[in-house]
């Protein structure tokens, strides 16, 4: 699975690495803000100028691949075609090891059968072939280090050593230094394995307070760095009221709407450079928040908005829109076909083993929270997207299992018996 995969991306790679690497005046398509930021460390300005300008310190992208992509740009030339060459073919790795968590963790919850199909599934699923090979962003190295978290999470409750919780709460804290939007599903997955240490008289408070321990001993540091240089109290990052107002500024004619951002409209970046950025940002919160408490209904029928697009790909039936987007029809029945299967599999699943798809579930329904209130498309749903896969094979194929499935949602097999768990087909 991983070498198809690998070999499948590398070959859109060998296609596309010289456009992103194309002599323009920005060279936004080598990563936008992630781009700039390395641009600032490879540069020695430290982590600082997400856009084109030289505007100082930042914390407006998570910190893990913008430095990655720095020590690129170090090794092989800023901008250059062999630094695109390189970074395209990372996240095409990136993307193919991701099997191997989507192969162990559909096979913890399901079974060997299930995990195959998941797996191949995710060698040619197109969204993580495209945001892998063809974009310059964190997509795949989070899809990566999120799944990991999730397979790890699913066995968790069986690790008796603390070693194994505080390795459990590092990786998080490594997860969220790449997408801190993946903490808001943490907690409650967490939860479902310190349940289950409770149920059978482990020390689950004291595994709990490891797991946070190793969060912290991760992401403090970055949070500090915020603190002492920015005067910001964030964790990892600050942008969010940048997003919500400019998901929430009254322009529907676009879910993100260009001009609503510094690095594609001059007066805002006029702003931003004037005000500074911890300024700027509270300047966006207070207008955000304004336009709320004067339109809020506007506010309610936006956000449904973007649920629908979330899962539809669907945003504006306008020819204009349309015009601008022409690959939004194609993606509106592609994206609603996976969603209906998606639920479908999630409402299989959940009459036959209400334990087992639960922290999918969660998944499904949390992290999306705040992307909902912001903007949403596709690229978004990419740390979650290895579970929803997993979820449409349940949704195509059924889930029939010969074998008692155990109290904590895993499928231990009869030690007695040869048969083994297959999916329906009917």
């Amino acid at each position: 699975m991983v070498l198809s995969a690998l070999i499948l991306r590398l070959v859109i790679v060998s296609l596309v690495f010289r456009d992103v690497a194309a002599p323009t005046i920005d060279h936004e398509q080598f990563g936008w803000e992630m781009g700039w930021t390395a641009r600032s460390i490879a540069l020695g300005h430290g982590f600082g100028s997400p856009f084109l300008p030289w505007t100082g310190p930042t914390a407006l992208v998570p910190p893990l691949y913008p430095y990655l992509l720095a020590l690129i740009f170090r090794i092989f030339g800023l901008y250059s075609a062999s630094s695109a060459l390189v970074t395209l073919s990372l996240n095409s790795l990136f993307s193919a090891l991701t099997c191997i968590p989507v192969y162990f963790s559909t096979r913890n919850a399901i079974s060997e059968r299930a995990a195959n199909l998941a797996g191949w599934a995710w060698v040619i699923y197109p969204f993580s072939v495209y945001f892998s090979a063809d974009r310059v962003w964190d997509y795949a190295l989070t899809a990566l280090l999120f799944c990991c978290c999730f397979w790890a999470v699913q066995n968790l409750h069986q690790r008796s050593k603390l070693i194994a919780w505080l390795g459990f709460g590092a990786l998080v804290g490594i997860t969220a230094l790449s997408n801190p939007s993946v903490l808001s599903t943490v907690p409650f997955l967490l939860a479902i394995a310190l349940w289950k240490v409770r149920r059978a008289g482990g020390r689950w408070l004291l595994h709990g307070l490891v797991v946070a321990i190793g969060v912290a001993a991760i992401a403090t540091p970055w949070a500090v760095r915020n603190e002492s240089v920015l005067h910001s109290t964030s964790l990892i990052r600050d942008g969010f009221w940048l997003e919500f107002w400019a998901g929430n500024s009254g322009d529907t004619s676009d879910s993100n709407p260009p001009w609503a951002h510094p690095a594609s409209n001059p007066v805002e970046m006029q702003k931003y450079q004037s005000l500074g950025e911890i300024n700027y940002l509270a300047q966006k919160h207070d207008l955000a928040m304004a336009f709320i408490s004067r339109h809020p209904f506007f506010f309610v029928e936006v956000s449904l908005r973007r649920v629908v697009r979330f899962w539809t790909g669907f945003w504006s039936a306008s020819s204009t829109y349309l015009h601008s987007q022409p690959l939004d029809i194609p993606n509106f029945f592609f994206c609603t076909a996976l969603s209906v299967l998606m639920i479908r599999g999630a409402r299989r699943w959940w009459q036959t083993d209400r334990a087992g798809v639960l922290p999918y579930m969660c998944l499904i329904a949390l992290f999306p929270l705040p992307y909902y209130l912001t903007h949403s498309s596709m690229d978004y749903r990419q740390p979650i997207e290895p579970e929803v896969i997993t979820l449409v094979i349940v949704g195509i194929f059924g889930l029939r299992r010969t074998n008692s499935a155990a109290e904590d949602g895993t499928l231990n097999a009869d030690t007695n018996s040869t048969e083994e768990p297959v999916l329906a087909t009917s």
